[in-house]
C-alpha cells in the first residue's frame, strides 16, 4: 500500500510520463490533438485536460485546499492554448513532487473526508487508498493518451517504469 516512497516514485514517474506523452502530442497539430477518437474523453487535448483537473483536485484534498478556482469548470476544458496547458501540466507535476518528498509518514494513516462532486456527497477513504487513486487514475488516462498518440502517427517514448531516466530517479 502506498507510503512515501511509493509516492516519491509515483511523482517522478508522472512527470516523466507526462513529458513524455506532451512531447509526443507537441509533434501533432492542433487539430490532430482535439480530433474526436472515440476515448472516454474524446480527444488527447479533453483527456490531457481531465488529468491536470483530476491531479489538481486530488492534490488540493491531499494538502487541505481549495483547489484553483479554475477547476470549478468541466474536467475537459482546462485548456486554453497548449504553450500554457505544457506550462500547467509542468508546474502542478512540480507540485505533486515536492508534496510527496514533503508528505510525513503519518499522512498515510487514517482517513479523508472531502466532498465529491462526482457523487454530490462527501465522502471518506483511507488514505493510502487515495494516493493510490491518484497514481492510478493518471496511469489509466495516460494509457488512452498513448493509444491515441499512436494512432494519430506519434511515437512516445518508452514507458515502463523500470526505464525511467535517472534525472527523474535524482530529483
Amino acid at each position: 500500500m502506498a507510503n512515501q516512497d511509493y509516492v516519491l516514485l509515483m511523482a517522478r514517474y508522472n512527470m516523466w510520463q507526462n513529458e513524455n506523452l506532451i512531447k509526443a502530442a507537441s509533434g501533432l497539430d492542433q487539430a490532430a490533438r482535439e480530433a474526436e477518437r472515440g476515448a472516454f474523453f474524446g480527444s488527447i487535448e479533453k483527456t490531457f485536460s481531465h488529468l491536470l483537473w483530476g491531479d489538481g483536485i486530488w492534490l488540493s484534498r491531499f494538502e487541505g485546499r481549495d483547489p484553483p478556482a479554475s477547476y470549478k469548470t468541466e474536467s475537459t476544458a482546462l485548456i486554453e492554448t497548449w504553450d500554457g496547458f505544457q506550462q500547467d501540466r509542468a508546474a502542478l507535476d512540480r507540485q505533486i513532487l515536492d508534496w510527496a518528498r514533503a508528505v510525513p509518514s503519518e499522512w498515510f494513516e487514517g482517513d479523508l473526508t472531502w466532498y465529491s462532486g462526482l457523487s454530490g456527497s462527501t465522502a471518506s477513504r483511507p488514505k493510502k487508498m487515495l494516493a493510490v487513486q491518484l497514481f492510478n487514475h493518471q496511469t489509466h488516462h495516460r494509457g488512452q493518451i498513448h493509444a491515441m498518440l499512436t494512432a494519430a502517427g506519434a511515437r512516445p517514448d518508452a514507458t515502463d517504469i523500470q526505464a525511467i531516466p535517472d534525472r527523474f530517479l535524482e530529483m
